[in-house]
């Protein structure tokens, strides 16, 4: 079932997202609820006396998910094992329209949809979030990756439930070390990948950084138990050795030996801090170009990266091959 197509952007909404973005503007709560019935025990009324769902609570914020994607991406199905990450949707569409938006200068700046664009999600945890409304919005087919065995029994379980198995593919990265390496096959050939990395560079950090949110928020409550992670999150989703900064060297250093096989390779980049590192890295290992997206959202302030090693023919060369491949006569 196709997406819905995407509403004009209302008065008054984040001019902060990207303007393809679906969840610019106030949320219509009667509409949410009536397809998704279980999240009226969940709206609340915030300080302003406008409606909203309490993003203290884990449950809530699953089942806002679950009406989000049901509403603007025809997703009649989702659902994540407890304790898993449950991601804030509009930034991760943002991240997506970025990356099309990129793809269509190479393709006369006109976005190139369907099924001959191939991605891989690096790190596509349970909710499998990025394959859905990367596949929803532009046709496009995906394979998604993780190293922990119950994320991927959860995004094959969405999948097979909302028919979508033809369309991503699901692969197991077995070495917790590596990234590309064992995961790309020879034959493999991809336009793009995404990958948000762990954030920080221990549990205790994760939980910590937290807490401080809330703290600056104005939402801790010495009288009421919090949930160490409103969004939830396993270990492998929020934090590794190094941290940010290590999980994106090792990706850049990674994406170098298959700089033939995808066209562009990408990252969130949370700590502005971080990118000038990876940019002298990928200048050291003879990337062609490298782009910078800044993004928003709200207060928040994001961006990927983006880089390849082929010039500018060899990706003109690639689209035309892609096509082929897609179309044959």
């Amino acid at each position: 079932m196709p997406a819905p197509k995407p509403p004009v952007p209302p008065a008054g909404g984040n001019p902060g997202l990207h303007p393809r973005n679906r969840h610019s503007g106030r949320y219509d709560f009667p509409k949410l609820i009536a397809g998704c019935p279980e999240l009226a025990p969940f709206v609340i009324l915030n300080p302003y006396g406008k409606q909203s769902i309490d993003f203290a609570n884990p449950d809530a914020v699953r089942v806002f998910n679950r009406a989000l994607l049901k509403q603007f991406y025809g997703i009649a199905h989702w659902d994540i094992p407890p304790g898993y990450l449950c991601p804030p949707i509009p930034g991760r569409a943002d991240y997506l329209h970025g990356l099309a938006d990129l793809l269509a200068e190479q393709n006369g700046g006109e976005i190139p949809r369907g099924s001959n664009i191939r991605a891989l999600d690096i790190g596509t945890g349970a909710n499998c979030i990025y394959p859905l409304i990367g596949q929803r919005e532009y046709g496009w087919r995906f394979v998604g990756s993780d190293i922990d065995a119950t994320a991927l029994a959860s995004a094959r379980a969405i999948l097979k439930a909302n028919r979508l198995e033809k369309r991503i593919e699901i692969r197991q990265q077995h070495n917790s070390r590596l990234i590309f390496t064992g995961l790309i096959e020879p034959a493999d050939r991809f336009d793009i990948t995404l990958c948000n990395p762990p954030f920080h560079a221990s549990e205790a950090e994760a939980s910590n950084g937290s807490r401080r949110k809330w703290r600056n928020l104005g939402k801790l409550d010495p009288k009421r138990k919090l949930p160490a992670l409103n969004f939830g999150g396993q270990a492998a989703e929020l934090w590794c050795e190094g941290g940010e900064a290590a999980f994106i060297a090792r990706l850049a250093e990674e994406s170098h030996g298959v700089g033939q096989q995808v066209c562009w390779f990408s990252t969130l980049v949370s700590k502005g801090a971080n990118v000038r590192p990876l940019q002298a890295r990928l200048a050291t290992l003879g990337a062609q170009q490298v782009r910078i997206f800044e993004m928003a959202q709200g207060q928040k302030r994001s961006r990927f990266v983006a880089w390849t090693f082929q010039d500018h023919d060899q990706r003109a060369l690639w689209r035309t091959d892609q096509w082929k491949a897609a179309n044959p006569d």
